[in-house]
């Protein structure tokens, strides 16, 4: 009997080994894969595992309207998943809270390479030169352009030395050729305030980030800028006439001449869009200024699978075949710079000017470092909103969201 009861627990321990014994299994909380990309997110974890077999990745994807709310329970209930992904504009908030982990120590005992990854989007994860998350992806917005009717227009094609007046003067001469088509589009939003007061040399906060400076002249000439082209010249479509037709809509329709949006839509508007579109660098006024977004990964700092989770974040971030298959998916760049990925990149048209997107990486700034980013941008909007309708001149509007912020956001 007793050495029967040996036989089977020796056969257990080797079951147990056969099934698993060593492996690592770490959660993963995701939302940039969610509707419609999460094939690739599958694809990648199978390569991984391939490569890791002592590792097994649980993936949770959750769309961005619910993330934040499911990551900020899962959080407080002790509950965090070992690594999950944050967007830029959320980094800071969640960096403040304490909840990330250091990454320097394990990039050093590693002797991860980072040279590979994009300079901009490694330091957008950083606080106080402290590597607290990876990039993942990063994009960035451009001028799109409906070539077809800038030659009916008689208008060249946009070059990196455009203007705002050039800009607003291409717009005009479109909008004339008919009632229903338009010279561009452009949201009159936080996002596209905060980087076209930095065209104008404005700012929204002062230098060392303590106090708003919403209402400074040049914001208020910036909005006035935008405003004028709904309100006052009509280049840019009314609610009304948008017809509940959104901005992509209207430019795949051949309505618009130009729209300021992100190297994201480059797949829509080649599946859709039946005439000959292109990209240049956004212009500025008194200089250049682009957007930078980017999604990083960050660790837990509650994780006790360090090793498995950061190995997990550098193929995500860094990996040829992560790189790869971004680029041949015409989705947001990877963070990893492969020379030759990015030419294959490049090779995929239209657009066919690719190299504007690479050169507007020269002009990105990024959003205020504000914790309470999401409250902030919200009181900005609702007062940009006043403006965009009339309710209020473009100076009351912000000397308004400038009393606002005030009293509603302590800074630094």
């Amino acid at each position: 009997m007793k050495k029967t009861i040996n036989i089977i627990l020796v056969a257990l321990v080797i079951m147990v080994f056969s099934i698993g014994f060593g492996v690592t299994t770490i959660k993963f909380m995701n939302f940039s894969c969610a509707g419609g990309n999460e094939k690739y997110l599958d694809e990648w974890k199978e390569i991984f595992e391939k490569q890791n077999p002592d590792i097994k990745v649980e993936i949770e994807t959750v769309g961005f309207g619910d993330y934040f709310t499911k990551l900020a329970t899962v959080i407080a209930g002790g509950n965090s998943p070992d690594v999950f992904e944050l967007n830029y504009e959320n980094f800071n908030t969640y960096a403040s809270k304490k909840v990330l982990f250091n990454l320097d120590e394990l990039i050093k005992q590693t002797g991860y390479d980072l040279s590979i990854i994009n300079k901009n989007a490694l330091e957008a994860f950083q606080v106080a030169g402290t590597q607290y998350g990876l990039p993942y992806s990063f994009s960035n917005v451009i001028l799109i352009y409906n070539m077809d009717l800038f030659d009916k227009a008689g208008v060249s094609y946009p070059t990196n030395e455009w203007t705002w007046d050039d800009v607003f003067s291409a717009a005009q001469k479109i909008r004339a050729l008919d009632p229903m088509i338009f010279g561009i589009y452009q949201p009159i939003t936080f996002n596209e305030l905060y980087k076209m007061v930095q065209q104008n040399n404005g700012s929204l906060l002062n230098e060392d980030g303590t106090a708003f400076t919403v209402n400074k002249p040049e914001n208020v000439e910036t909005l006035q800028y935008m405003v004028d082209r709904v309100l006052k010249y009509n280049v840019m479509p009314t609610d009304a006439q948008m017809a509940g037709m959104g901005d992509w809509d209207l430019f795949i329709s051949g309505r618009l001449g130009m729209i300021v949006t992100g190297s994201w839509a480059f797949p829509t508007f080649k599946e859709k869009a039946d005439f000959n579109w292109d990209i240049a660098v956004e212009p500025g006024n008194k200089k250049k200024a682009t957007h930078f977004f980017s999604n990083g990964l960050v660790m837990s700092k509650d994780t006790k699978k360090t090793e498995a989770a950061f190995k997990w974040m550098t193929f995500l971030s860094s990996s040829k075949e992560v790189a790869e298959s971004r680029v041949k998916a015409n989705w947001e760049l990877p963070a990893a710079m492969y020379p030759e990925i990015i030419e294959l990149y490049k090779k995929d048209t239209p657009p066919y000017n690719k190299e504007a997107v690479f050169e507007s990486l020269n002009y990105l700034v990024t959003p205020p470092p504000i914790v309470e980013y999401q409250k902030a941008a919200d009181i900005i909007d609702k007062h940009l909103e006043a403006a965009r309708y009339g309710k209020k001149t473009p100076q009351q509007a912000l000397n308004d969201a400038q009393a606002e912020l005030e009293k509603a956001i302590k800074l630094k």
